[in-house]
C-alpha cells in the first residue's frame, strides 16, 4: 500500500539540507532566491521532497508574476515530485501569478510535471552560464552543457502594472486618478 503524502511549508535552510542530500546536479539555493518552500511528508511526518520556488532565473521570464520551481528534491518516493509540483502550482496561483515555470535536462522524461498538469512550453534551451564576457563565469559543472526543457503551468493572463518587475506590461491597470492610495 503506498503512503499517503502531504504537502507542508518549510524553511529555505531544512529545502536546502534535502537538496544537498538528494539534488543530482544542483547545490543548494543560496539566499534571496526563494520565495516560498515546500515540503512532502508522510503520515509520520517523515520529509521524502522538497521544492523550492522564488523568481525566474532568465530575465526574460522575470516579469513580476511569474513563479519559477528553482529546485526539486526527493529520496524517490513514488508521487512526491507530482506532489510537491501541484503545491507549487497552486501556491503560485493563491498568490496571483500568472504562471509557472520549471526546467528540467532535457534527458529527464518530465513525467511527473505532466502528471501534476504541467505542458510542455519549450525544448532544446542552451544555458550560457559558463560564458566568458563582463560578469564572471559560474562554475562549469556537467549539466551546464546540456539542453533544458522548459514547463509551465498558466493560470491566467498577466495583468497590466507598473510595478511588475524586468517585463512588466506597457500599461497601468489603474490610472492615478481611478484610485486613491492613503498609507
Amino acid at each position: 500500500m503506498q503512503r499517503r503524502l502531504l504537502c507542508v511549508p518549510t524553511t529555505l535552510p531544512r529545502a536546502n539540507e534535502c537538496v544537498g542530500r538528494w539534488h543530482r546536479h544542483h547545490a543548494a539555493l543560496p539566499g534571496g532566491f526563494a520565495w516560498f518552500c515546500v515540503a512532502c511528508v508522510d503520515e509520520s511526518g517523515a520529509i521524502h521532497g522538497v521544492a523550492i520556488a522564488g523568481r525566474p532565473t532568465n530575465r526574460n521570464n522575470d516579469d513580476g508574476q511569474t513563479v519559477e520551481v528553482l529546485r526539486v528534491a526527493t529520496d524517490g518516493e513514488p508521487n512526491a515530485c507530482s506532489a510537491l509540483l501541484g503545491a507549487c502550482a497552486r501556491a503560485a496561483q493563491a498568490i496571483g501569478a500568472w504562471r509557472i515555470i520549471t526546467y528540467t535536462l532535457e534527458s529527464e522524461g518530465g513525467t511527473s510535471l505532466r502528471g501534476a498538469g504541467w505542458a510542455l512550453e519549450s525544448a532544446g534551451i542552451r544555458s550560457w552560464w559558463t560564458h566568458t564576457g563582463t560578469r564572471t563565469p559560474a562554475v562549469n559543472r556537467e549539466h551546464m552543457s546540456s539542453a533544458k526543457t522548459r514547463w509551465a503551468k498558466t493560470f491566467r493572463s498577466p495583468v497590466a502594472c507598473e510595478f511588475g518587475g524586468a517585463r512588466a506590461a506597457q500599461s497601468v491597470l489603474f490610472a492615478e486618478s481611478d484610485q486613491e492610495v492613503t498609507t
